[in-house]
């Protein structure tokens, strides 16, 4: 891919720059950034310790894959999009319970316009998640095309019947129609399911450029190298407004409706959209693509914030022609882009509390997390946060005001097959600071599962303790949410 100056695009520097300054403002945990026009790039950055080769979960992003696979079908006369889903899974829909759902049609489901809300697999721990979905005994229906009712498990539903219509994994199809000839990562891969199926509703990790070259294949509307690989008309009904996206709860960045598995957005744009702020953002009618990764789970403004500031910096800011070079503006942007690491939590290192409480053991109270006991460790830049629970000891390395790397504690969690018990754990950035008489640390869950913790330990002069965690992640830390109280082992 060819790289330019952000002036020669018709973009300031100072722009950028501007944007990159509200990120960091507004404690946005992003990852990378990556801004190209007229097909060169013209900005590209990575918060350490991440960096271009890092392989990043898209989350959701994965379904616009899935669709642009169901476009290829169609092109080969392999599928028919208005035939009902229950046609290719006989033996699973006999599980359906309602007509609504046999009536189901590929169609509606690419525009997230099911029958019925699905259920959440992760609690229900099947063998099969596709036979799961046709078994899903939830009352609420309605037919099928009627309603936007965003359906996770029918994506992922789809990506399976794509996998047993070619007898291929859903990637491994994918290279094979376009993918290898735009130059997609041969280190990309997906997670899987229950039941062998690729997770095709979230789990593709792979390179953030790898995004930005998947965009430009839809952006070209399907064209590799002069060749109409995929046919113009599919891309341009999935990537248009298909179905309402505004129901009861006003939205902005995403509420400008549904393709097929593209969201609608500002500017008659339409981007992959994917939890925890992973974007890919196609707008035409400036001829640019705007990747973004991260992990904003929990912020639930974090969308509207990063679409609408980056829309009205850069968008709206941006020249038909080019600018005039701004050696110095293109200095200062690439100067604060070097610095930028991963997102700390920062604040006051010390406390008049941090010398009485350093090293005390705290015996706690009953409480959902399972702790029993709980000590803490202070020198100058960093800590320890040791606990007991259900499994016994644990150790959670943190830095105050920045971050310490280490690998989160707590075993079991899922590995490849989501869902099922793994036998790694997770990579962790953990930081901290004071705030009176209370320490705030902050856990990132960095590696191919992204989640982030919020722990409050509170001291108080009778030598108590308080203890609130809250999490936001998919499936895991679930260990770790609750208040405890305790008192300081004499």
């Amino acid at each position: 891919m060819q790289y330019t100056t952000p002036e020669k695009m018709g973009i300031r520097s100072e722009n950028i720059l501007d944007f990159l300054k509200f990120i960091e403002e507004t404690h946005l945990p992003i990852h990378n950034v990556i801004i190209m026009r007229h097909g060169e790039i013209v900005f590209e950055n990575y918060w350490k310790p991440f960096h271009k080769d890092t392989l990043h979960r898209m989350y959701s992003v994965t379904k616009s894959f899935v669709s642009l696979a169901m476009g290829f079908l169609e092109q080969d006369g392999m599928i028919d999009l208005d035939a009902p889903i229950s046609k290719y899974f006989p033996e699973e829909s006999k599980y359906a319970d309602t007509e609504y759902m046999k009536k189901q049609t590929i169609r509606q489901m690419l525009k997230m316009s099911t029958a019925k809300p699905f259920i959440d697999w992760f609690t229900a721990r099947t063998d099969d998640r596709v036979r799961l979905y046709f078994q899903n005994d939830r009352t609420e229906s309605r037919p099928a095309g009627t309603i936007f009712d965003y359906d996770s498990h029918g994506s992922f539903v789809m990506g399976s019947l794509i996998e047993r219509i070619t007898g291929k994994e859903l990637l491994t199809y994918l290279r094979e129609k376009f993918l290898d000839r735009i130059g997609f990562s041969k280190e990309a891969y997906m997670l899987k399911c229950p039941g062998g199926h690729s997770w095709s509703d979230s789990a593709l990790v792979c390179k953030p450029s790898d995004l930005l070259k998947a965009s430009m294949f839809v952006m070209n509307g399907g064209v590799i190298d002069g060749e109409q690989v995929l046919n113009a008309e599919y891309i341009e009904k999935a990537t248009g407004k298909q179905v309402e996206t505004q129901l009861a709860e006003w939205k902005y960045a995403d509420g400008f409706g549904y393709g097929y598995q593209f969201w609608r957005t500002l500017d008659n744009s339409y981007f992959m959209n994917g939890m925890g702020s992973q974007y890919a953002v196609n707008i035409p009618d400036k001829d640019m693509i705007f990747v973004i990764n991260g992990d904003t789970q929990g912020n639930a403004s974090a969308c509207d914030l990063i679409m609408s500031n980056f829309f009205n910096m850069i968008v709206r800011k941006a020249a038909d022609e080019s600018l005039p070079e701004d050696a110095d503006a293109q200095k200062a942007l690439a100067d604060y882009a070097d610095s930028l690491s991963l997102f700390a939590v920062k604040g006051a290192k010390t406390s008049p509390w941090a010398e009485r409480i350093n090293g005390k053991e705290f015996e706690m109270n009953k409480n959902p997390m399972g702790i029993s006991k709980l000590r803490i460790e202070l020198a100058e830049n960093s800590g320890k946060l040791f606990y007991t629970n259900e499994q016994g000891d644990k150790e959670i390395t943190f830095g105050l005001s920045e971050n310490a790397f280490c690998d989160f504690p707590q075993d079991g969690y899922s590995g490849l097959v989501g869902s099922e018990k793994g036998d790694s754990r997770y990579p962790c950035a953990a930081s901290a600071y004071w705030f009176e008489n209370q320490l705030m640390i902050k856990v990132q869950i960095i590696g191919e599962y992204l989640g982030n913790l919020n722990i409050t330990i509170g001291f108080t002069p009778d030598d108590e303790v308080g203890v609130f965690m809250i999490k936001s992640a998919e499936d895991f830390l679930n260990e770790y949410q609750g208040f405890a109280g305790g008192k300081m082992i004499k």
